[in-house]
């Protein structure tokens, strides 16, 4: 009852009425409780629904699989199919009826390996290759070295009259190149042949190696300095170590490059005894008499130094050149 309680109710403050019964059966008695919001006790709300991203529809597995191995068959084939006809007859290769060779022809690599005069011509490859790909690797990491750390005037010039160097197809500046060559006595000539190598692969080297060099942290070289190293010290000790992984990446791309080439080599030289393994290979392009299955044996004498090479290097190359793309 509210006049048994005695308490007269605040004004703009909330209430909560309670009723409690006397004994004896007196009756009831109502307390109204005054609530303060200041103590009430706050209920931490819901925790928000986290709203998930549509899920992607993914390709399954199987699917996947299914075209890595197509990718690797589309790659393997034209592989297997040198290899099967290397061991064919003439005849039986021609008639293309069985990809088994049966029975084998190893004498095929014997006869690309004396009429091919392929024992003359695969020294050569390997001077050329190995002389060129030392040159560039020399050059290349001296100049990427300088346009990635030396500040000097017109440094973006010589990078812009690199990249412009690139994008001049090889074939167009080998006029200029025997004319020069004529010019310096070096025509017809290992060294000279050497040379041309290295400038062909000379812009896309020292790109790769100043990449790879503006990508290494300046605080080594700092230290360096302090400590009292000049400038060619810090490169040799400190810095060129460090570049591995692109050296190699550079060794790899213009060894295959090198070991490839055969336009500048076919008019450079006059003589047949200087040129590389190519020159051997269009022993057997006759039209009178084709020799196609020796032609796919020397074809694979050919390329196995440099597939060996590449099977033992490829994992630096990628290595090389992604540290290279970081900065």
């Amino acid at each position: 009852m509210p006049g048994r309680s005695g308490l007269r109710p605040a004004v703009g403050l909330p209430q909560a009425r309670r009723i409690h019964r006397l004994p004896d059966g007196e009756g009831t008695l109502t307390v109204n409780t005054l609530l303060d919001p200041a103590r009430e006790t706050k209920t931490a709300p819901a925790p928000a629904r986290i709203s998930r991203p549509p899920r992607r529809i993914r390709l399954p597995r199987i699917a996947l699989y299914v075209l890595l191995i197509a990718g690797a068959l589309e790659a393997l084939v034209p592989v297997l199919w040198v290899l099967s006809g290397s061991l064919q007859s003439g005849k039986q290769l021609y008639k293309g009826t069985n990809p088994i060779p049966h029975p084998f022809e190893w004498g095929n690599f014997a006869t690309a390996w004396n009429e091919g005069g392929l024992s003359q011509y695969l020294p050569n490859s390997f001077l050329y290759t190995s002389a060129a790909v030392l040159g560039i690797l020399i050059i290349a990491s001296l100049a990427g070295y300088a346009l990635a750390r030396i500040e000097f005037p017109g440094r973006g010039a010589v990078v812009g009259a690199i990249l412009v160097i690139m994008i001049i197809p090889l074939p167009a500046s080998f006029i200029a190149q025997y004319k020069l060559l004529i010019t310096l006595g070096l025509a017809n000539t290992r060294i000279g042949y050497i040379l041309v190598l290295i400038a062909g692969g000379l812009p896309i080297s020292i790109l790769i190696m100043r990449g790879f060099f503006a990508s290494q942290p300046k605080e080594l070289e700092e230290a360096a300095a302090i400590d009292g190293a000049n400038l060619f010290t810090t490169f040799w000790r400190i810095i060129l170590p460090l570049a591995k992984p692109g050296l190699i990446a550079v060794a790899v791309i213009q060894a295959m490059q090198v070991w490839n080439e055969y336009l500048m080599g076919l008019v450079l030289f006059n003589d047949s005894s200087l040129m590389p393994v190519q020159r051997g290979l269009t022993n057997f392009m006759s039209a009178e008499t084709p020799q196609q299955q020796i032609l796919l044996a020397a074809s694979l004498i050919a390329a196995l130094p440099i597939v060996v090479f590449y099977a033992i290097a490829q994992r630096h190359i990628i290595s090389g050149l992604s540290a290279g793309a970081l900065k």
